[in-house]
């Protein structure tokens, strides 16, 4: 099959083979209307931008970087696929690397995309969103870039987050009005604002309700289900093993139920589990988890939203919205008992 080219665009349009350029470059002139009747044609024709020669013609690259840590793969996979797909609509294609948590890496990979690959515009994700001596390299070069969830320097740049502490104060009580005395949580890592925000959200529920809970209920987490399995093992080796258990993400929840299972606990009778993110990963364990639906893909969609479309090219730092939080949803599943009344 030959390529679809842009005349063939204009041709099923009914358009000029000018209005069909200013659309797939962004161009702001063309209306809305007229912009969704060509970027649906181009869809149907499977119309693929030819990169290279938009280079040639373009100050931008076309690229937009993303940096990561991989140790809660089931987060950055569900952030990358909401990525993907927006980067597609707009024709911007990703650049992907990940950092082992090591600063200097971090600086090596972030210096290597602005200087050596060009890309247009950097999306960070916790926790290198709080890594200051990669903020001065981004505000040095002058390089569009926002973060997820970021915990320090919040008007360093645009950033996308949900409401953890609200989210995790739910969560909580989902927990009290079925009736649990004795809630247990799962700290995520310490170096991510986002585990203390949902650790608050757990005290703060429990004084509202007037539960006290003893020191040995808290573990800390990583985020990893292996530190999971740790924490676990702590916590149901208690003589008094608690009645509800509240990790900090999915993936330590799964490792949760995977030692409840072991010590033949009944998941929800005996422990109820929740979690935090609603990856796969919450949908595919038996029990399924009952989690917080953070938006995680519509994250990743705004966040190349706001560095590849018209209207956001220029995020000037003194400028530009700085907070985009977007809302999150309760999603009761197997793993814990129903709400009593």
């Amino acid at each position: 099959m030959s390529r679809v080219k842009l005349k063939d665009i204009a041709e099923k349009a009914g358009v000029s083979l000018m209005t069909v350029s200013r659309v797939m470059n962004n161009d702001p002139k063309v209306g809305a209307k007229t912009r969704d009747k060509i970027t649906a044609i181009a869809q149907e024709l499977n119309y693929s931008p030819n990169v290279a020669a938009r280079r040639l013609s373009s100050s931008k690259t076309f690229f937009i970087g993303i940096v990561c840590e991989y140790a809660n793969a089931n987060y950055v996979s569900k952030f990358l696929v909401g990525a993907l797909k927006k980067c597609r609509t707009n024709g911007f294609h990703i650049v992907i690397d990940e950092t082992a948590g090591e600063t200097e890496k971090a600086l090596s990979i972030v210096n290597d995309l602005i200087h050596v690959t060009r890309v247009d515009g950097l999306i960070l994700l916790p926790p290198l969103a709080d890594i200051p001596e990669v903020l001065s390299l981004l505000k040095k070069s002058n390089t569009p870039f926002v973060r997820i969830a970021p915990d320090i320097d919040l008007l360093a740049s645009p950033y996308i987050c949900m409401d953890d502490y609200q989210a995790a104060y739910d969560i909580t009580e989902h927990l009290i009005k079925s009736g649990h005395k004795r809630i247990a949580h799962i700290i995520g890592s310490e170096n991510q604002g986002v585990s203390r925000l949902r650790y608050q959200g757990y005290l703060d529920a429990l004084r509202s309700h007037r539960l006290l809970m003893p020191p040995e209920y808290i573990e800390q987490g990583d985020f990893t289900y292996k530190s999971g399995l740790t924490a676990a093992e702590k916590l149901l080796s208690l003589k008094d093993i608690p009645d509800a258990i509240f990790a900090g993400n999915d993936e330590m929840a799964a490792a949760v139920i995977s030692v409840a299972h072991k010590k033949h606990l009944d998941v929800p009778e005996q422990i109820s589990v929740v979690g935090f993110d609603d990856t796969e990963l919450a949908r595919v364990v038996w029990p399924s988890i009952t989690t917080i639906q953070q938006p995680i893909r519509d994250m990743a969609g705004l966040a190349i939203s706001l560095l590849t479309e018209p209207a956001n090219h220029r995020l000037d730092i003194a400028s530009a919205v700085k907070r985009h939080v977007l809302p999150y949803q309760l999603c009761v599943r197997e793993s814990s008992k129903q709400t009593v009344g």
